[in-house]
């Protein structure tokens, strides 16, 4: 017996509907995504390619090394935060920036040199950004500090110290200089990201309109969803104008 046409494409009709309402997101995952947006609000600086310099020893040249940092925003259900790629490190292959809305915590997933990963969690202290990765399979507790001293000027602290100790060592600390920058070019005036808020730097089309974005990542966010993106960023604006109002 042989199936009929129109039983045949209505299955198929029903197999890509369930496909489709698997792959969207769910209300907490919206949530999640949205929380974890307005948290790295302030890292939005981190978005772009940057040249770093690497030192096992401040002032020394010895061990030195050049590398190369593409970040871009990463606008997964399950995966939301600023993405690092990395090359031509001696310490970090790629890295994760993301923020665990029920621990209020930030948190760097890195794949280290060696293809292992590391998980580091922590807090802003005044400027700084301070993460912290202990495990059993690990003599020490590593630390991460993350300083944003400008928008072309950033450093990252690599620390060691052994579990029954105190107090730090230093591994190396990489400085960061905006590519296409000089050290004392300083501003971050353009046209605003509609998906994360950030500097506008790559122009996209909706309904005959021009929009920016900041990076591949939200671009490919707004074109999956222009309405919703324009949506979430009229409330946005609506909210930061009242909160402007009250002060």
């Amino acid at each position: 017996m042989r199936s009929c046409p129109f039983l045949r494409r209505t299955l198929l009709i029903l197999c890509l509907a369930i496909t489709v309402a698997a792959a969207a997101d769910t209300p907490q995952e919206e949530t999640t995504r949205s929380a974890a947006i307005q948290a790295l609000q302030e890292y939005n600086v981190l978005v772009g390619t940057w040249r770093g310099i690497g030192q096992p020893k401040r002032g020394s040249q010895a061990g030195a090394w050049q590398e190369r940092v593409e970040s871009v925003w990463e606008l997964k259900p399950k995966s939301t935060g600023i993405r690092w790629a990395i090359s031509g490190s001696k310490q970090w292959e790629s890295a994760l920036l993301s923020y665990d809305e029920e621990d209020k915590t930030f948190t760097l997933t890195v794949t280290l040199a060696d293809k292992s990963t590391r998980i580091y969690r922590g807090k802003p202290i005044e400027k700084r950004l301070v993460l912290e990765s202990a495990s059993e399979d690990d003599p020490d507790v590593q630390r991460a500090t993350l300083t944003l001293l400008n928008e072309n000027r950033i450093t990252l602290l690599l620390e060691k110290r052994p579990h029954q100790q105190s107090f730090f060592s230093r591994v190396a600390e990489i400085g960061y200089q905006r590519e296409g920058t000089r050290l004392a070019a300083v501003g971050n005036s353009g046209p605003e990201c509609v998906v994360t808020g950030g500097l506008g730097t790559i122009a996209v089309m909706h309904q005959g309109k021009t929009y920016y974005v900041c990076c591949t990542g939200c671009r490919d966010a707004f074109n999956d969803d222009p309405e919703g993106t324009l949506a979430d960023f009229k409330k946005r604006k609506e909210a930061e104008k009242a909160a402007r109002s009250e002060k």
